[in-house]
């Protein structure tokens, strides 16, 4: 676990387990849950405005039933799918355009490739470069492009992100479009 801010905290009141989530430090926590079932989890350190509104539940599952979810035969979409609907419920697809004609650059092939910055280096468009330019577009601005895309910082959460990370990822394979 990692901050990308202040100090938060992983807390499972169910698993009586809390552990601090730091910025720029990496956090791990190990519990066995001994039950199924959906146990909220939120944030026990004071770390804001929108602090009340930091929540999630951790599912616990059978071992068949998760061994199902594992192998991808879960009822609902898949991260690219929830990903490409982001894509166009945020707009992005106004302004990455397949053919690279819109205000942002084409996303069809960028995964895994060199990216050249207004800088002059160059950067390579994994995960990493992916998050940083959905949520901090200005610190990574695209040679040859008007620094015009907005920040999504704060408006998307963490799976959000990973979901058009996701579909961004996927858009290598040949045809497929955003």
């Amino acid at each position: 676990m990692t901050s990308e801010d202040v100090i938060h905290d992983f807390f499972v009141p169910a698993f009586r387990i809390k552990k601090d989530v730091l910025p720029g430090r990496y956090t791990s926590l190990w519990f066995t849950a001994t039950e199924a079932g959906r146990y909220h989890l939120f944030c026990a350190q004071y770390c804001g405005a929108f602090h009340a509104g930091m929540g999630g539940w951790v599912i616990v599952m059978q071992p068949d039933e998760y061994d199902h979810w594992l192998n991808g035969e879960a009822p609902g979409q898949t991260m690219e799918e929830t990903g490409a609907s982001l894509f166009q419920e945020k707009g992005c697809a106004n302004c990455h355009l397949p053919d690279g004609s819109g205000r942002g650059p084409s996303l069809v092939g960028l995964f895994g490739r060199p990216v050249h910055l207004a800088t002059g280096a160059a950067a390579n468009a994994n995960e990493a470069y992916l998050r940083e330019a959905i949520l901090n577009p200005s610190a990574i601005s695209v040679a040859g492009r008007a620094p015009v895309m907005p920040s999504y910082q704060g408006q998307l959460n963490e799976e959000q992100i990973l979901d058009l990370i996701a579909y961004i990822r996927s858009l290598r394979e040949e045809g497929k479009q955003p």
